[in-house]
């Protein structure tokens, strides 16, 4: 594992390799991986592993109306490949990270024990949190330190997840398996008919480029490199499931990489919630994007196959989500009948009022080159200074900010701690179905602009906002925002 340092180092010398003049450069990234004696391993054969559970932690205490849990991040060996020990860095030992579920309302205090050679900071992303506990990109506790946060859960419920996010590492660090998924509920949540318990199902879905021994590899920005999809940790493992509906939690936990999931068959696909939680109603799609960071609760009713149906989830799109790439990402196996008694209502939730705006904003997502051929990743022409606050937001207003991609070839996405927002129009035109929940981070295809209505309604403080491609946020793509 590289150091920061190295890392620093590392993206100086790659810089921005083939994302940011189109796929001409894909096979010099490869070729710089081969010299580096990193060439690929062979794409394992699908369906030939049983879909992973996420762990799922256990408080070592919950006197006092608090939930706390300890958490060691670590080195470990993972089992990804089939016949390979894989070395990874983890939260608790477990590749991806185990899951924390939490209920609005109780308290949670997670404890990070950092066993690892570089600095750490842990971010609740989509979380409202203080700006003390937020894991702020120079916010770190070093090697052989213990760093512990306070996660009130004064929101509602949403499917929320935490990874690192210590400036210029977090990229390797993230890729190498420093995340792990944090599902928030609710009365209202649960007062509703949706499947649940075992037939309730957290999916993490990443890529990654393995050298010929099955380790990882990392290089800054290798956006056309990383062939191999993982699926809670395997690449295209099977699930067997009964014939009924089951809820699915998506997260695109990618550096890079942006999916476009659909069922091979073409079946519709129930979309139930996006970021921030359950959309105020439901909507059948035959397609989902997720970008990095990006999460999608959807709902699949297997009551509609025969006993011994084998039903695809693939991802249609290349890695910058800009061309045909069919690859498979999970086989259901209906094997078995059951009684259903879920249900998706008509109507899942009311989303709270916003004041009107007081405040219009414009932020640009950029990548300009510079004379000795390195690339500046900016936000509005600037790169990411800590000791600069970008703008001063007023604490309970509200704010609408336009949100632009101008580049031709090169994807962003957006994402903005402490608030999730409204996203009210994308290219001139109403969000559609998925986007109308609550957000925290939005897909910036090349030529978008998204406009997003935010509500400063929680917290004062500094807090950063940043493309969530996270090779590029760690190259500079992120400002300040402070709340007074």
């Amino acid at each position: 594992m590289l150091t920061r340092r190295g890392l620093i180092r590392v993206g100086a010398a790659t810089t921005l390799s083939g994302a940011f003049t189109g796929v001409a450069l894909a096979p010099l990234v490869m070729a710089q991986a081969t010299e580096r004696g990193t060439s690929a391993l062979a794409e394992p054969e699908p369906f030939r592993t049983k879909l992973p559970t996420l762990p799922v932690l256990t408080p070592v205490s919950v006197t006092g109306g608090v939930d706390r849990y300890v958490v060691p991040v670590r080195s470990a060996r993972a089992t990804i490949l089939p016949g390979a020990l894989t070395d990874v860095i983890t939260f608790n030992g477990s590749f991806p990270g185990p899951t924390i579920k939490a209920r609005s309302g109780r308290p949670v205090s997670v404890t990070y024990r950092n066993q690892l050679q570089d600095p750490l900071s842990v971010h609740l992303h989509g979380g409202s949190v203080a700006a003390a506990d937020d894991g702020a990109p120079m916010d770190t506790f070093e090697p052989g330190e213990s760093r512990t946060y306070l996660y009130p859960n004064r929101q509602s419920h949403a499917s929320l997840w935490y990874h690192d996010h210590a400036h210029h590492s977090e990229s390797e660090h993230v890729y190498r398996g420093l995340s792990g998924s944090y599902l928030l509920t609710d009365a209202d949540e649960l007062a509703l008919p949706l499947p649940a318990g075992s037939y309730d199902v957290p999916i993490t879905l990443r890529d990654a480029h393995f050298d010929e021994s099955g380790q990882l590899v990392y290089v800054m920005d290798e956006i056309f490199g990383r062939p191999t999809l993982l699926t809670n940790g395997k690449p295209a493992p099977y699930f067997e499931v009964a014939a009924r509906k089951y809820r699915f939690r998506l997260l695109n936990s990618s550096n890079l990489r942006h999916l476009r999931l659909r069922l091979a068959d073409s079946s519709a696909i129930t979309q139930i919630g996006s970021d921030g939680g359950l959309l105020p109603r439901p909507h059948d799609t035959d397609a989902l994007w997720l970008s990095p960071g990006e999460r999608a609760d959807v709902v699949i009713d297997f009551s509609r196959y025969p006993v011994g149906t084998q039903l695809v989830l693939e991802n249609t799109v290349g890695p910058t989500g800009d061309s045909e790439e069919v690859r498979p990402v999970l086989r259901f196996d209906v094997n078995r009948k059951v009684q259903d008694p879920s249900s998706v209502p008509a109507v899942l939730r009311t989303l709270p009022a916003q004041p009107e705006a007081s405040q219009e904003r414009s932020m640009e997502l950029n990548m300009s080159q510079k004379s000795d051929g390195s690339w500046i990743a900016t936000i509005n022409d600037k790169v990411y200074d800590p000791n600069r606050i970008d703008i001063n937001v007023q604490k309970d207003t509200a704010e609408i900010w336009t949100i632009t991609n101008p580049s031709e070839f090169v994807p962003h996405n957006f994402h903005v701690h402490l608030v999730q927002f409204r996203v009210i129009e994308r290219n001139g035109e109403a969000p559609s179905p998925g986007e109308t929940g609550l957000k925290d981070t939005i897909r910036m295809a090349p030529g978008d602009t998204v406009r997003i209505k935010l509500h400063f309604n929680s917290y004062r403080g500094t807090y950063v906002y940043h493309c969530h491609m996270m090779d590029h946020s760690a190259m500079g793509m992120m400002a300040q925002m402070k709340i007074s």
